[in-house]
C-alpha cells in the first residue's frame, strides 16, 4: 500500500533550539519521501533520548515494510524487513528478516538531536541530499532470539516476527564479544566459500535445497549529520550553533544462508 501523493515543495527539517522537556524526551515525525521509481511513501521517524535510540520505518516500492532501529547505548543497528509472501507458492502472508550490525559513530544523528526535529512544512516530499554507497554485507552468523536481549533490548520487539531469521556478521560478533556479550547466542552459518556446492538461491533449481540468499533494502531518507551555523555576539566573538540536518540515502544488500530456497523466493533470475 503506497502512501499518499504529496506536493513537492522546497523545504527543510529544522532543529528546534528549545531544550528538551525534562531529562529525556520521545518524539515522532512523519515525512513524505520520494522513492527511486517516483512513488511517494510516508516515513516515520521516532526518537527516544531516554533509551538513546531512534527508529525509522517506511514501505518500499515492492510493498515490504522496512525498519531501521539504532541503539546508540549498545552500539547496535537493527534492520527488519517484512516481505509480502507469495501465497500461491506456498508462502505465508509475509516473511520477516532481521539483520543486526554494529552501529558506528556518525552514521546517524544522535537521539537527543532527532528528538528535537520539527518540520517547517509537513507536506514537503523529501529527497536525500547525499547518496551514500551501496554496502554488501555477508551475514554469516545466526542470532538466538531468546538470548538476544543482552545484545540489544530492542531485538525482542523489533525482531519478534523473525525469530528464526536473525542474522549478523562474524566481524561484528568479535566486537561484541570484546564488550562482554555472551557468545552462546551466536551460531556460525554455512558459507559459500566453505561449501562450493552451495549455490546462490537465484541459480538453485529446487525449492527445498539450501542456498545463499540475497536481500536488498534502502533507507531512502534519514538525518545523517548535523548542520552548524555561525554567528557573532555583540562583542564580535564568533560562535557556532546547531541549525539543521543533512539528509542521506543508503542501500544495503545482505547475503545469508537459508536451509531451503522456499525462504528466498524474491531472489530469482528475471
Amino acid at each position: 500500500m503506497r502512501g499518499p501523493r504529496l506536493p513537492a515543495l522546497p523545504a527543510l527539517l529544522w532543529l528546534a533550539l528549545a531544550p528538551l522537556p525534562g531529562p529525556a524526551a520521545r518524539a515522532e515525525l512523519r515525512a513524505g519521501v520520494r522513492l527511486p521509481g517516483g512513488q511517494v511513501t510516508e516515513e516515520s521517524l521516532q526518537a527516544d533520548s531516554g533509551a538513546d535510540c531512534v527508529s525509522l520505518e517506511l514501505r518500499a516500492a515492492d510493498g515490504a515494510l522496512v525498519t531501521l532501529t539504532a541503539d546508540f547505548r549498545q552500539e547496535v543497528k537493527i534492520f527488519r524487513a517484512l516481505i509480502l509472501g507469495e501465497l500461491e507458492r506456498g508462502q505465508s502472508q509475509f516473511q520477516a528478516l532481521c539483520f543486526v550490525t554494529r552501529l558506528h559513530r556518525n552514521e546517524i544523528i544522535p537521539s537527543e538531536s532527532m528528538a528535537k526535529l520539527r518540520q517547517k512544512n509537513p507536506r514537503t516530499v523529501r529527497q536525500a541530499e547525499e547518496v551514500r554507497g551501496l554496502e554488501h554485507l555477508s551475514m554469516d552468523v545466526a542470532v538466538n532470539f531468546s538470548k538476544a536481549a543482552q545484545l540489544s533490548s530492542h531485538i525482542h520487539n523489533v525482531c519478534a516476527e523473525a525469530r528464526e531469521a536473525i542474522y549478523t556478521r562474524e566481524e561484528d560478533v568479535k566486537f561484541w564479544l570484546e564488550k562482554g556479550v555472551d557468545g552462546s547466542m551466536f551460531e556460525v552459518l554455512p558459507r559459500g566459500s566453505d561449501l562450493p556446492e552451495l549455490q546462490r538461491c537465484r541459480q538453485c533449481p529446487e525449492r527445498w535445497r539450501p542456498c545463499m540468499c540475497s536481500y536488498s533494502l534502502s533507507i531512502e531518507w534519514y538525518p545523517c549529520m548535523l548542520k552548524y551555523c555561525k554567528s557573532r555576539d555583540a562583542a564580535g566573538r564568533l560562535s557556532s550553533y546547531k541549525c539543521g540536518i543533512r539528509s542521506c540515502q543508503k542501500g544495503y544488500t545482505f547475503h545469508f544462508y537459508v536451509p531451503q530456497k522456499q525462504l528466498c523466493l524474491w531472489d530469482e533470475e528475471t
